[in-house]
């Protein structure tokens, strides 16, 4: 799967984290199917995830487990035979 993330990538989680808020430190749970973007990568095995509201505001950032992501495609790939 670590292939298939890239930067600025949309992805969900696929499990629970927990996290602090970006601002305010509050804890936080992100949800399993919690939607970010990828800003950051380190070495395809993680990714620096931002999440932010629909205020396009960030609530949290913090890197994440390539397994633990599932990036999100807008488009069908076209498959050549």
């Amino acid at each position: 799967m670590n292939g298939e993330i890239h930067i600025h990538d949309t992805v969900a989680l696929l499990e629970d984290l927990p996290a602090r808020h970006f601002l305010t430190g509050d804890a936080l749970v992100l949800r399993r199917g919690q939607v970010g973007t990828v800003v950051m990568t380190y070495d395809g095995s993680a990714f620096e995830v931002e999440f932010s509201g629909r205020d396009g505001r960030a609530y949290a950032v913090l890197p994440v487990k390539a397994e633990k992501l599932i990036a999100l495609r807008e488009s069908p790939e076209i498959v050549t035979a």
